[in-house]
């Protein structure tokens, strides 16, 4: 079964917009950690949300370099 293209606008429901924006944030943290440990590779990832709570990731490898 293949899913649809989304239209890229704004999503109008604010409980619509929050509960997509903590699933693709959650999912954006899952693939940078995926990335860290599969590939090797430094990644370091900031999200601030809408209401300028922040969210980070930096993979272990990138936090002894600094």
């Amino acid at each position: 079964m293949v899913r649809g293209k989304t239209q890229m606008k704004r999503i109008e429901n604010a409980a619509s917009r929050q509960v997509t924006f903590s699933k693709r944030r959650n999912g954006l943290l899952k693939k940078a950690f995926e990335l860290s440990v599969l590939c090797d590779a430094e990644v370091a990832l900031i999200i601030f949300s809408p209401r300028g709570k922040l969210y980070e990731f930096a993979s272990s490898s990138f936090l002894k370099r600094l």
